[in-house]
């Protein structure tokens, strides 16, 4: 069955997370993409460690890069932008993360692209846009975090700001934003045949996850504290608590009934007009649910908990979280074959689509392992890609 995206070509010279997973998006639902790649060295993620096994190849860049082609293409070189410009012209999207400008200096710019190709749908991610006093600034997902104020909001009350375990600017700002914007850029020119310029700030994006505290903040002045809000530790019903043996398990009884159903249950009835209490008495409350939570371990609150309507459940590790029937059951791990590799593990695609489902196909490529491929559709001859290859353009 087609991907809902095949015949769409996708020139990717991202590296790394945002970009990389933003195209995989696209290339388990059908797309064509190809990663354009510096030779001798390409995207940072083959070589940033952990490996897999003794191959030398990095364990993150085989999780994000299956479905894709891999063209090592030197971008200084006159030869090199002549190669990339013909396939430009047949792309329906560019994506690309550098600074702001890095793509004007090498005259492959968005400007340039849409004149060569009109339709083109150009995305580029960076880390605060393409434009502010900021455009030029180097950072990472912490920085954009810092930025947009998502970690003033990001911890217990009374400590620093703790940095999420995911990388929440560069998949939630960068890559899913990105994703949804080229697809509406796709939508869009389907019926006008127009291309575009798309410019995705992460810490934008990271902003726009911040609306529900946002909201209450422009409607009465107050910033929102660490560990304070319903959702981030003030509420004594929604939280981790700590088990007899030092495991953890998650409340999320957000809803009186969820937690009339908890405090029944473990017979703290007195507990239940206090579920949203945020007055002198909360603090010696939480002590009191915490040291319960300690009395049986993760395993037995699990079998209690479940047994009625709490919203409860584990925090788990990844082995754990690999074993867990609920995940095993949605086919959320899969594998693909690697010809040297043999059985890689995957993440399968997160969404079920039930006219257009996303498939797995290929293996991530070696790099430049469609190098020579990619030149002859274009019109390469076996002795002109042998040249281009000891010049040192591919």
């Amino acid at each position: 069955m087609p991907g809902i995206f095949e015949g769409v070509m996708i020139l990717d010279l991202s590296r790394l997370l945002p970009g990389p997973y933003c195209s995989l998006l696209f290339a388990d639902l059908g797309a064509r993409v190809i990663k354009v790649e510096e030779p001798g060295l390409g995207d940072y993620s083959r070589w940033n460690r952990p490996f897999w096994g003794e191959s030398g190849i990095g364990a993150s860049y085989l999780m994000l890069n299956r479905n894709k082609e891999s063209l090592t293409l030197n971008l200084k070189t006159e030869e090199g932008k002549t190669i990339f410009r013909q396939l430009a012209a047949k792309a329906d999207v560019l994506l690309e993360s550098f600074r702001p400008g890095v793509m004007e200096r090498l005259g492959l710019g968005a400007e340039a692209m849409l004149m060569l190709n009109p339709g083109l749908i150009y995305c580029a991610i960076t880390g605060y846009g393409q434009d502010g006093p900021y455009r030029d600034r180097v950072g990472h997902d912490v920085n954009y975090m810092g930025y947009a104020g998502a970690l003033s909001i990001t911890g217990e009350r009374g400590s620093g700001p703790v940095m999420p375990g995911v990388q929440v600017a560069d998949l939630g700002g960068g890559a899913l934003l990105a994703a949804f914007a080229i697809a509406s850029a796709l939508y869009h020119r389907r019926t006008t045949g127009q291309g575009q310029f798309i410019d995705v700030s992460m810490t934008d994006g990271v902003v726009s996850w911040l609306a529900i505290y946002f909201g209450p903040f422009f409607a009465t002045g107050r910033a929102p504290r660490r560990g304070e809000e319903r959702l981030n530790g003030g509420w004594l019903c929604y939280g981790t608590f700590e088990t007899r043996d030092a495991e953890f398990v998650t409340l999320g009884a957000l809803e009186p009934k969820f937690w009339q159903n908890f405090c029944r249950l473990v017979g703290r009835e007195e507990w239940i007009a206090f579920q949203y209490e945020a007055g002198p008495r909360r603090d010696a409350l939480e002590a009191e649910l915490r040291a319960l939570f300690k009395t049986k371990t993760q395993a037995e609150w699990l079998l209690l908990l479940n047994s009625q309507d709490v919203c409860a459940g584990p925090v788990l590790d990844l082995e754990g979280a690999v074993k867990e029937p609920q995940l095993q059951a949605r086919g959320l791990f899969t594998s693909v074959e690697h010809p040297t590799l043999g059985t890689l593990p995957q993440i399968a695609f997160p969404v079920k689509l039930s006219a257009t489902p996303a498939t797995i196909r290929t293996a991530p490529p070696g790099l430049g392992e469609q190098t020579e491929a990619v030149l002859m559709e274009l019109g390469y001859s076996g002795s002109e890609v042998a040249r281009l290859r000891e010049t040192g353009v591919i």
